[in-house]
């Protein structure tokens, strides 16, 4: 077995084993094989792909390059969530509390953002003194302390992973759909999980900007979750507008707490509701979709989703008092104001546009070492349907570098559109895939 025998057979639409995945993978991470050679085989499966059998062992073998996490002696069925990311997705800072308030534990691993998408580590750590970098040990005992832990991956949980993504993004193979699938999977089913929940977006503010592609991505995370014994549910939701009304970080914390108090924007909390009772499912918690609807209302209601949140940044060192209080989180100090032009209805709310015009605030990064600035963001006050009329302010803009802002204007400007007649209504969960 040489790994170039393995690349030409890739490159000329051969199948590999599971042995010699097995082999190729662990030889990768000890540093056997260069990354000049792995970036061949990556671009023979982006031009080849890999068959269900070849996705099966091709993510397991990620799964088990490092540690994977027991949390056997946690009694309580284990469910996450995934989104592959959009403008304004803050799903998961309310969503995973409220859950966990249901009797779930929820091991929950994030990302960070980088382009136009926030991540939602880089929203929690807008919280003062919140870290995200947890040791196996810690991640497990936070868990079992609150029924949440909410973390980045540890370096040494699926560290294939972690070699592989680095050189995919240097190499224009990251939009491999068995790579992407095997990346997101591989450290999932590191968690130990019972059942996993997914949400695909689609449309302009999303990594997939076809619903066929969409489509694709998920139907295949669900086929890799199937082959390794996990129930796996995916839905399609729209990414063509910004979901909620706060693109930012410490203002789409602020945008969250209001969901967990009872309130917010009505898209958010349905797509909230929507995630959590395909979770409670999965558990096998709620009886049915209206059942869980209900418990998930009521620990949003009652106070007790908050206090899970409350627990889970105080043991991962944040500051409990900005759960109750959201004026200490950051805010910058400058504001500016887009409006429209003339009366009508809002046609275009364009997510991409809000999104890069955001990153280019501040609040996200074009390159991993970027820094953050969390009180930098967009307050969307009109969105598509929405009738306005001449010199209403369609968003409220934050800022604190005028530079940064002369950038983001372009974007910004354009975002909106208004016309004589409103658009079709929109649908936010476009479909739902199953295992």
């Amino acid at each position: 077995m040489t790994t170039v025998e393995l690349i030409q057979r890739k490159r000329d639409g051969g199948k590999l084993t599971a042995a010699e995945i097995e082999w190729l993978i662990r030889a990768y991470v000890d540093g056997d094989i260069p990354d000049y050679q792995m970036a061949a085989m990556a671009m023979a499966i982006f031009l080849r792909g890999l068959d269900a059998e070849e996705l099966a062992a091709w993510t397991g073998a990620m799964l088990h390059s490092g540690d994977v996490l027991d949390l056997s002696d946690i009694p309580k069925p284990k469910v996450d969530k995934h989104s592959t990311g959009g403008v304004g997705d803050k799903v998961s800072i309310p969503l995973a509390p409220m859950v966990a308030a249901c009797g779930v534990a929820v091991p929950m691993m994030s990302g960070r953002g980088l382009g136009h998408t926030g991540g939602t580590l880089d929203k929690l750590e807008s919280i003062p003194g919140f870290t995200t970098d947890l040791d196996p040990a810690t991640f497990h005992d936070v868990l079992a302390r609150c029924g949440l832990v909410l973390a980045g991956q540890s370096q040494t949980l699926v560290p294939a992973d972690r070699k592989l993504y680095a050189l995919r993004d240097a190499t224009a193979t990251v939009e491999s759909i068995p790579l992407i699938a095997s990346s997101i999977l591989s450290k999932k089913l590191a968690e130990d999980l019972d059942g996993l929940i997914l949400d695909v977006k689609v449309g302009s503010g999303a990594f997939m900007k076809e619903e066929r592609q969409a489509r694709l991505l998920a139907e295949t995370m669900v086929g890799i979750g199937r082959a390794h014994g996990v129930s796996v549910t995916a839905l399609l939701t729209d990414m063509d507008v910004p979901l909620g009304r706060e693109v930012g970080n410490a203002s789409e914390i602020r945008e969250s707490l209001d969901v967990l108090g009872g309130g917010g924007p009505p898209d958010l909390v349905e797509l909230v509701l929507t995630l959590g009772a395909e979770m409670l499912l999965l558990a096998g918690i709620a009886e049915d979709t209206a059942d869980a609807r209900r418990r998930l209302e009521r620990v949003r209601t009652d106070g007790s989703a908050l206090e899970v949140f409350r627990c889970v940044v105080e043991a991962q060192g944040g500051d409990p008092k900005a759960v109750d209080d959201p004026d200490l989180l950051p805010t910058a100090p400058d504001i500016f104001e887009v409006t429209a032009t003339r009366d009508g209805y809002v046609t275009r709310c364009d997510a991409f546009d809000v999104g890069v015009g955001a990153a280019r605030l501040g609040a996200g990064r074009q390159r991993k070492e970027d820094s953050i600035d969390p009180g930098v963001g967009v307050t969307v006050l009109a969105k598509t349907g929405d009738e306005v009329a001449a010199g209403q302010v369609l968003a409220r803009i934050r800022y604190r570098d005028p530079a940064r802002l002369d950038e983001a204007k372009p974007f910004l400007l354009r975002a909106w559109e208004v016309g004589d007649e409103p658009p079709p209504p929109r649908r936010l969960v476009l479909d739902r895939i199953e295992s």
